[in-house]
């Protein structure tokens, strides 16, 4: 009799995984889905990592650029006034020698009261309109002698006044915007 062999059960057939090496499969395609996830993550973190530099190094950029220009329109600002102040200075510094005609005449006495009461409005207009520009006159009368605000036309001997000290104006200084624009022409004492 012919016996019927079926397959043993331990057996495989061909073609088919054994139950341990289904095991082994299986551990291996979890542990190469671990790595595979794991160089993922990595190469996400690397990523992430670079792209968070370029914003911090962009972020620097737009900053410093930021401040450039806000220097840059400051200055500019600055320069524009500056250019202003000095053609304002320039006529003004043309004007000085009409204040001074000004101040000579109203020294002078004149029989006509109303023609020196008008030089005197005029005058005063003038200063006035001149001020509100930046023009700032000082007096030297009895100061101290300063070289940088004062120009010595003549040194006086004196006993009356302090050595070094200003005992005439002769043309008054002025200061433009807090600026030296002329400085006073005077006699100066000293000791005999």
């Amino acid at each position: 009799m012919n016996e019927e062999k079926f397959p043993d059960s331990t057996e495989a057939a061909p073609g088919s995984a054994t139950g341990a090496e289904t095991a082994e499969t299986t551990e291996s395609t979890e542990t190469a889905d671990v790595a595979d996830s794991a160089a993922l993550v990595a190469a996400l973190t690397s990523e992430r990592d670079q792209l968070a530099r370029e914003r911090a190094d962009l972020y620097d950029q737009l900053l410093r650029r930021t401040a450039e220009f806000e220097n840059f329109r400051k200055r500019t600002q600055r320069e524009r006034t500056e250019l202003f102040e000095f053609a304002a200075m320039d006529a003004v510094r043309e004007l000085l020698p009409v204040l001074d005609d000004f101040e000579i005449a109203l020294k002078v006495e004149s029989a006509d009261k109303d023609y020196a009461k008008g030089m005197e409005l005029i005058y005063q207009r003038l200063l006035g309109t001149l001020q509100k520009i930046g023009l700032e006159p000082f007096d030297s009368q009895g100061k101290k002698f300063d070289p940088e605000m004062h120009h010595a036309v003549e040194v006086v001997p004196s006993e009356e006044a302090e050595e070094n000290t200003v005992v005439q104006e002769l043309k008054r200084g002025y200061n433009f915007k807090g600026r030296l624009l002329r400085p006073a022409m005077v006699k100066v004492a000293a000791k005999k």
